[in-house]
């Protein structure tokens, strides 16, 4: 099967905005773009011309365009620094629900 093109594989979000009177699409690998419409399916299809354009331009002067989130390799890890009281209080919560900090923020992140 032939691999999609990679404008194909980014992260499209389409929302109705009142303020604006449209649905507003916008794309997480170009945050720069966005395209309202009437219709969903318009504003879809005209980011994506926009992003297609983009990656074109992108690509004639010898930049790389952005990989999709989707293709990204995710080591699972990630570190939040917070303040020692909140340290001291995700401890003892932790502690008295038989479970690692760390499995208590990931239940509380899920």
């Amino acid at each position: 099967m032939p691999t999609r093109p990679v404008e194909d594989r980014y992260v499209y979000r389409i929302l109705w905005s009142e303020s604006r009177k449209g649905f507003v699409c916008t794309v997480a690998e170009l945050p720069d773009l966005i395209e309202v419409s009437e219709s969903s399916a318009e504003a879809l299809m005209g980011l994506h011309m926009q992003v297609a354009e983009r990656l074109a331009a992108m690509r004639a002067k010898g930049e790389d365009v952005p990989v999709p989130y989707e293709d990204r390799q995710y080591s699972g890890r990630f570190m939040v620094r917070i303040p020692p009281e909140m340290h001291r209080r995700l401890a003892i919560e932790a502690a008295e629900q038989g479970v690692s900090i760390n499995r208590l923020v990931q239940s509380r992140l899920m």
